[in-house]
């Protein structure tokens, strides 16, 4: 069997293993697949959702939400975790306002009105500007961006968060030393800037196109 076969075989797999999900969110899967829009998928979903919950996040930020697939898993988190009293909160936003309408729309029927926040426009400097910090922060923007927005999540992410970066894997271009793009540029910038940084506790789950899962050590922790 190649390597292609069992990544195909194992991909498929892990989706088998997630739990039976809303029929909304299947959808939204359903979209995705048809009209070839990326979204994180069903495995890395449900891990965004387990990180969220173990974390007891009430406080998500997303840097790039599409039409609000991801946005619906972090939103369940966040629900049971207030024991969906309403005051956990989930920031959606896109640069794009028909994306973040048909956003609306899904997490409306999911039931996550009250938690979602809704912002139009650039996702970095919207994290900037609002107030307070976060248990847990979403990275998916394009990718030539990820190393100029650490900075800005270091800032708003509470000692002790959680940061998950999507794509790192970013289609196996990150294996090719020929490919010198300010895409792929990015994705190892990040990586190397994490990984090599002992205010992080970094790890590449390859889920799907990959996962950075990242805890922000709290000062004055003890590295081992």
């Amino acid at each position: 069997m190649s390597d292609k076969d069992i990544s195909s075989r194992l991909g498929d797999y892990l989706v088998r293993l997630v739990p039976q999900r809303p029929a909304e969110l299947r959808t939204m899967e359903a979209y995705a697949r048809e009209h070839r829009f990326p979204i994180i998928g069903p495995a890395a979903g449900y891990l965004c959702f387990q990180i969220a919950r173990m974390i007891n996040a009430t406080r998500v930020f997303e840097l790039g939400s599409g039409y609000g697939y991801s946005t619906a898993w972090f939103a369940r988190a966040v629900r049971e975790n207030t024991g969906d009293d309403g005051s956990g909160s989930v920031h959606h936003v896109v640069w794009d306002e028909a994306l973040s309408a048909r956003a609306r729309d899904h997490l409306a029927a999911l039931g996550h009105d009250r938690v979602v926040r809704y912002t139009v426009g650039e996702a970095v400097t919207a994290l900037r500007e609002t107030d307070g910090s976060f248990d847990l922060i979403f990275n998916d923007i394009d990718k030539e961006g990820y190393p100029a927005s650490l900075p800005v999540i270091e800032e708003k992410l509470r000692p002790g968060g959680v940061l998950i970066i999507d794509n790192m894997i970013w289609h196996g271009a990150v294996f090719d030393s020929a490919d010198h793009s300010a895409a792929t540029a990015g994705v190892r910038e990040i990586t190397r800037l994490l990984t090599e940084s002992p205010g992080w506790d970094c790890t590449l789950v390859p889920i799907r196109d990959g996962l950075i899962v990242a805890w922000k050590r709290p000062k004055g922790e003890p590295i081992a």
